[in-house]
C-alpha cells in the first residue's frame, strides 16, 4: 500500500510510484499513434471524417462512464471489506490476549501457546491469500511438533485455530477454566475463523469475467473511435485530447483490477506484512516480552 504525504500540485503530475501509468503507457501510445494516423489521413484529404457526428461517441462515453464507475465501486468495496476484516483481526487478537490474561493468568504457559498459534494463523492466512510459498518460519511461533501436526490439515491457518481450541478444551476439562470463560475465549477464536472465511471469499470470488470483458472492450472501442469525432473540430490537437481521455479510462480500468485483488503485492494492495507485525506487537505487549518494531515504509510502500 502506498503511504506518502500528498505531493504539491506540480509534484503530483510527475508522481510514478503507486501510479498505474507504467502499465497503461503502451495502450495510451497505441491510441495516440492511431489518432495521429487518422488525423494525417484527414488533413491530407485521404479520408473524410470531419463531417462525422459526435453524438454516437457521446452516447458511448456515457455508457462507458457508468460501466467504469460501477466496476470501480465494486472493486473498491472488495478492497475496503478486506481491510476491515484485517482490522477486525487486530481487534480480536488483542481481545483474546486481554481476556486470556484475565481468565488463565498473565504468565500461564497455555495462554502463551494459544497466542503464538494465533500469530501463526495470521501469517499462514497471509501466505494462503497471496498464494505464495511460505516465507515465515512458522515453527518459530508454535514449535516444530505443532507445525508438523498442522501441516497434516488441508487448511494450515484453520489448523492453528483448531489447535488453540483444543488447548482451551483441555483447560476446561481440567477445571482450570469454567464454561463462561471457555465461551468468552472460544468466541474470539470463532471470530478469527469468520475473518478467514471472509478473506477466502474475497480471494476466491472475483468480479464476473463477462462484466470485466465488457468494460475492457467498451473502453478500447471508445478510445479508438474518439479520433474520428474530434478531428473535424480540433485538427492536430485531437491526438492529444484522445491520449488524455485514454489515460483516464484505461487508468480507472487498471486501478479497478488492482483493487479487485487486495491481497497481492501490487503497490495499492493491502499491507498484510505490516498488519501481521501489528499483531506481533500486540501479543508481545500482552505477554510482557520485547516487542518488534513496526515495519517501515520503503520507497513510499508498506508491504
Amino acid at each position: 500500500m502506498i503511504v506518502r504525504d500528498r505531493p504539491n500540485a506540480i509534484a503530483i503530475l510527475f508522481a510514478v510510484r503507486g501510479s498505474v501509468v507504467p502499465e497503461i503507457v503502451p495502450h495510451i501510445l497505441g491510441v495516440a499513434l492511431f489518432s495521429v494516423a487518422v488525423t494525417a489521413l484527414s488533413r491530407y484529404h485521404l479520408m473524410e471524417v470531419s463531417s462525422l457526428s459526435v453524438m454516437p461517441i457521446t452516447l458511448l462515453g456515457i455508457v462507458l462512464s457508468i460501466l467504469l464507475g460501477f466496476r470501480n465501486n465494486a472493486a473498491y468495496d472488495r478492497w475496503w471489506e478486506a481491510r476491515k476484516l484485517w482490522g477486525q483481526m487486530v481487534y480480536e487478537i488483542r481481545s483474546l490476549a486481554r481476556a486470556s490474561g484475565s481468565l488463565l493468568g498473565e504468565s500461564d504457559p497455555v495462554r502463551r501457546a494459544i497466542l503464538m498459534r494465533v500469530l501463526a494463523f495470521a501469517h499462514a492466512l497471509k501466505t494462503q491469500l497471496r498464494a505464495e510459498e511460505e516465507r515465515e518460519n512458522l515453527a518459530y511461533w508454535v514449535g516444530a511438533p505443532a507445525l508438523a501436526d498442522a501441516r497434516r490439515k488441508s487448511n494450515l491457518a484453520e489448523a492453528f485455530i483448531a489447535q488453540s481450541g483444543q488447548l482451551l478444551g483441555e483447560q476446561y476439562r481440567q477445571g482450570r477454566l469454567d464454561s463462561m470463560g471457555l465461551k468468552i475465549l472460544d468466541e474470539r477464536l470463532t471470530a478469527l475463523s469468520s475473518i478467514q472465511a471472509g478473506c477466502e471469499r474475497i480471494a476466491s470470488t472475483p468480479l464476473p469475467f463477462a462484466y470485466t470483458l465488457l468494460v475492457h472492450r467498451t473502453a478500447y472501442v471508445y478510445c479508438y473511435l474518439l479520433p474520428f469525432a474530434l478531428i473535424g473540430g480540433l485538427g492536430w490537437a485531437a491526438p492529444v485530447l484522445v491520449a488524455v481521455v485514454a489515460y483516464t479510462f484505461f487508468g480507472i480500468d487498471k486501478l479497478s483490477e488492482h483493487l479487485e485483488t487486495p491481497f497481492g503485492r501490487d503497490p495499492n494492495d493491502l499491507p498484510l506484512d505490516a498488519l501481521c507485525r501489528i499483531n506481533e506487537i500486540s501479543v508481545a505487549d500482552a505477554l510482557g516480552e520485547p516487542a518488534p518494531k513496526p515495519l517501515p515504509v520503503q520507497d513510499f510502500q508498506l508491504q
